[in-house]
């Protein structure tokens, strides 16, 4: 490394071409990233990296980079968390105030065109989650990866050959409105309800493979009223949109665990269809499973949506009313509650 001229300009020595692709990234997205950090100018020439910029940008991203290149030569790749994360260790700041992204294991699954990898804190401590405990309850907002990421890692389990089986569970709860009388045989009657899981899925594995292990009953997909009396052993089990279960089912669902098995239960308590009055088993399970020793329970946030960037905001703003109506309803019940006042105690005295 040359020490930054009066002109903040520092050049990094690479290895090769392939070392540098590998810090630039696909279609040089790490070194966009890196300029955008700390606005300066990253170009390579003859086998030199070279930055130029203000002074503390400069040595901000030389430290950044050479960071990267020991990374890239004892790894082989590099992802966005690991530019994001390194980044930030040097001082930039995350774009929309987001944390940085967690330099956490990726999810392997065995195909070379697809990565999946944790993006925020939050999701890097519910993949841990589900890595180490045999089960794992999940709440959060819409979009922050809760079954996409349960459903990934359960194609990781499936593909070293951890477990034998994927079963996916989700409860027939129409949400807000009645569909109505479905066509079609049962499959078809379902798929409505399943496709979420289904969607998931399909960005994991292709089509052609999915038909096949599903109809060698590898991976099955099934509406939770079909989970009773069943045992399942040697399975990784995902119940999505559990804050749509009771109790009942929530209790039967749990126990259907066998040896080797995991289970993920996840889902949003703000999107709630069950009939006014019915607890939810999520509710009650999170309340209630809070202390057993090996079960683990994640709380995502809006700060792990990894939706559109209008997700975050749209869920913030519904929150935001939430709490405004909680807090008018509270203060118009006090109003109405009779008052420890002096007039109260008048006829007594």
């Amino acid at each position: 490394m040359s020490v930054p001229s009066a002109m903040n300009e520092a050049t990094l020595s690479t290895a090769g071409p392939n070392e540098v692709l590998t810090l630039f990234g696909p279609r040089d997205q790490h070194v966009r990233k890196l300029r955008r950090l700390f606005g300066v100018d990253i170009t390579h020439r003859a086998g030199k990296i070279r930055v130029a910029g203000e002074e503390a940008g400069v040595g901000a991203a030389m430290r950044t980079l050479e960071r990267l290149r020991l990374l890239c030569r004892k790894k082989g790749s590099l992802s966005l968390g690991d530019i994001e994360t390194i980044a930030a260790e040097e001082g930039a700041k995350i774009e929309d105030g987001r944390p940085p992204t967690p330099r956490a294991e990726a999810i392997n699954l065995q195909n070379a065109g697809r990565k999946i990898a944790p993006r925020t804190p939050g999701q890097a401590r519910y993949v841990e989650a589900i890595r180490e405990h045999d089960l794992t309850i999940a709440t959060g907002p819409a979009g922050c990866g809760k079954t996409y990421l349960a459903v990934a890692t359960a194609v990781e389990a499936l593909r070293a050959e951890s477990i034998r089986k994927i079963v996916l569970v989700r409860p027939a709860v129409e949400a807000g409105e009645s569909l109505g009388f479905l066509p079609g045989d049962l499959r078809a009657k379902l798929n409505p309800y399943l496709r979420p899981l289904l969607d998931a899925l399909g960005e994991m594995v292709d089509f052609d493979q999915a038909r096949a292990l599903m109809e060698q009953d590898v991976i099955e997909i099934v509406p939770l009223a079909y989970m009773r009396g069943r045992t399942l052993n040697d399975a990784f089990i995902i119940l999505d949109e559990a804050q749509n279960t009771t109790v009942a089912q929530m209790k039967m669902f749990l126990t259907r665990m066998g040896e080797r098995s995991k289970m993920v239960v996840s889902g949003d308590a703000t999107q709630l269809d069950l009939p006014r009055g019915v607890r939810s088993g999520l509710h009650d399970a999170v309340y209630r499973l809070g202390n057993i020793k090996g079960i683990a329970q994640v709380r995502l946030s809006a700060a792990d949506i990894v939706r559109h960037r209008l997700v975050q905001r749209i869920v913030e703003a519904y929150e935001g009313q939430e709490e405004e109506s909680a807090t008018s309803t509270n203060a118009k019940s006090s109003d109405a509650s009779p008052k420890n006042s002096d007039s109260e105690t008048t006829p007594e005295e």
